[in-house]
Parts: C-alpha cells; structure tokens; sequence
C-alpha cells in the first residue's frame, strides 16, 4: 500500500511536537547515491513534507541496537526510492542540536546504485540523477546542507 503525501506532512509535524516535548536522542543517516554508470551524477530527492522546494539526499532515522549506518542507508534507499545499492563508504559525521531541543547523530554516506531506475514512494515527490556540479538542476535550485556538504567530501574521494 502506497502512503499518500498528506500523511508524512502531518507525520512531519506530529514529530516535531514530540520533538519538542521529549527532546530524544536521534540517529540519522544521509544517503549519497552515485550513478551505475557515470560517477559524475548523484541523486537528489524532493520531499513530499517540510520545504518542498528542497532537494535534498535520501535518509531517514535509524536504531543503533536494531541496525548499522549501512544496513539503515540500504533500507533507505530501498522503501524511499525502490533501488539496491552497494559500497557503502562513510563521508563524514556530525552531531547536532535543533532547535526543538533534539540530540543528534547524523551520517553522511555513499553507496553506488546497482540500477538507475527509480520508483519513489510518496516520502518523495521528485528525485532526479544531476551531475556534480549541479548545472542539471533549473534556476537556483534551493538545496540542503548536506547535499553541499556531502558533495564536498565525495570530491576528496
């Protein structure tokens, strides 16, 4: 069954008050993809919650006592974008603090896709390959922190 995009905005929101009142502990983990053939070209997702003009990389929350960074980043890109990748490598980490009060661990990863096909769920509302220096994107695109940051760090690779 597909989730529609009205419910992960109201999901969106429903965390950030939990976040508020509880102010947990997170750990997260943010997924560059490089393309199957041309390592050139990265993957960038638009959400369907939170700024939607956003690209951003593929992620998403994880356990430490249930699964690894890597096995999180593997899941992430499967229910997210419908794709399998492969060599994991760590680009970097970092730990954070929002303004809701919430600690967080945040990873930074790569893993190469296995296949450029892509069948996003409704988290996602467009994702599209682009070349590293994101001249494929129109206008000025708006993009998050970490995609800068991640491509960065991929370039010292």
């Amino acid at each position: 069954m597909r989730i529609p995009p009205f419910a992960f905005r109201l999901l969106y929101r429903l965390r950030t008050v939990y976040w508020r009142i509880a102010k947990p502990t997170t750990y997260g983990v943010k997924v560059l993809i490089i393309h199957p053939v041309d390592s050139g070209r990265v993957l960038l997702v638009r959400h369907s919650y939170g700024d939607q003009s956003l690209w951003s990389l593929p992620g998403g929350g994880y356990k430490p006592t249930r699964e690894t960074p890597e096995q999180a980043a593997m899941r992430e890109c499967t229910e997210e974008l419908g794709i399998k990748a492969e060599s994991y490598a760590l680009l970097f980490e970092e730990h954070l603090t929002t303004f809701e009060g919430k600690q967080g661990y945040q990873k930074v990863v790569r893993l190469h896709a296995i296949s450029e096909d892509l069948v996003p769920n409704g988290e996602i509302s467009e994702a599209r390959w682009v070349a590293v220096d994101l001249a494929d994107l129109p206008g000025k695109p708006v993009l998050s922190k970490w995609v800068h940051s991640a491509l960065k760090a991929y370039a010292k690779t």
